[in-house]
């Protein structure tokens, strides 16, 4: 966890680097003379900015609750919470380039911010799955994973920082003045997105085929034994971990939604018609997001994970 957190504030501090020599390379914070083109090419919406600013801040403060509140603390949970609280952050940061749409330092702070906080969201999934299954014998999570869930974070979280380095390098680059430093800029962001893309998917394929094949081979533990009802607002275990499996196929979907839509904007290019219609950013993004990552606020997933499990069934056959 302290290695992926320190990678992420190297990766923000090379972004912020990029971003402030784009800043100094533009012309000035005022459109070019005949131009009155706001930089991001259009002129975003105050509404739904604001909406969007407090469902994300309200969902924050929940997670930060549940974090402070729901024992045990799970340090690797701050992944959720910071995510949202930056997504927020960028919500906030859009607003305010709103007001000074020529700015060339508040746009790139809000693309920057709204572009890269999912990372933190990807993250958040790919140790779930990995405590979840470790949370079983070894017996069942060497024949249901497959991938040791000792490997799921290391190769997928570094992978989101891989890709992290390219778009927050890409981003940086798109302010400047140049059109060859905006078109790197933009094939970088966009090599780093559908990298980001491919990485979910194999890890969204790895999450299905965990659970499937725990349903197949071992009956015992995918139908839990008289699991008392679950509640939303308690502090409880949440006796069946079904739910938190089922709200990371959720999760997952969200964010290949948000990733597709990420390609295929980028796709059409700075003035592309879905880069220019601010709808298709808040259908396609900012709402999957909120929405599976809010799911949270009610499944707190350390109440879900299983302390043991008993009666596997170690020796039914798996075959997917």
């Amino acid at each position: 966890m302290s290695r992926f957190f320190r990678s992420i504030v190297l990766s923000a501090l090379f972004a912020a680097v990029l971003a402030q020599d784009g800043a100094t390379n533009s012309t000035s914070a005022e459109p070019e003379a005949g131009s009155n083109i706001p930089i991001a090419g259009f002129l975003p919406k105050n509404a739904p900015a604001i909406v969007a600013l407090t469902l994300y801040a309200i969902s924050a403060s929940v997670l930060w609750i549940n974090f402070f509140v729901i024992a045990p603390r799970r340090r690797f949970m701050l992944t959720l919470t910071i995510g949202m609280t930056t997504m927020a952050a960028g919500f906030a940061l859009r607003i305010e380039y709103i007001s000074s749409p020529f700015s060339v330092g508040a746009y790139i702070a809000t693309d920057l911010f709204i572009l890269l906080s999912p990372c933190f969201f990807l993250a958040t999934d790919y140790m779930l799955l990995s405590h979840l299954a470790a949370s079983f014998d070894e017996g069942l999570h060497k024949r249901c994973l497959l991938i040791r869930h000792s490997l799921i974070v290391k190769i997928f979280v570094w992978s989101d920082v891989s890709t992290f380095l390219l778009q927050s390098s890409g981003g940086g680059l798109t302010s400047t003045n140049e059109t060859s430093l905006v078109n790197l800029g933009n094939n970088l962001t966009m090599i780093g997105l559908i990298l980001q893309a491919v990485s979910f998917l194999l890890f969204t394929v790895v999450l299905l085929i965990f659970g499937l094949r725990v349903c197949k081979g071992f009956p015992d533990v995918w139908y839990p034994k008289s699991p008392h009802p679950f509640k939303i607002v308690s502090r409880k275990p949440i006796d069946d971990w079904r739910i938190l499996f089922y709200v990371l196929c959720v999760t997952s979907v969200c964010i290949l939604c948000r990733s597709i839509f990420r390609i295929t904007e980028f796709a059409g290019g700075y003035t592309g018609y879905v880069a220019m219609h601010e709808g298709f950013f808040y259908a396609f993004d900012a709402l999957p997001l909120w929405l599976g990552m809010s799911i949270f606020c009610f499944v707190w997933p350390v109440r879900a994970l299983p302390t043991h499990s008993n009666d596997l069934g170690l020796n039914n056959d798996i075959s997917l």
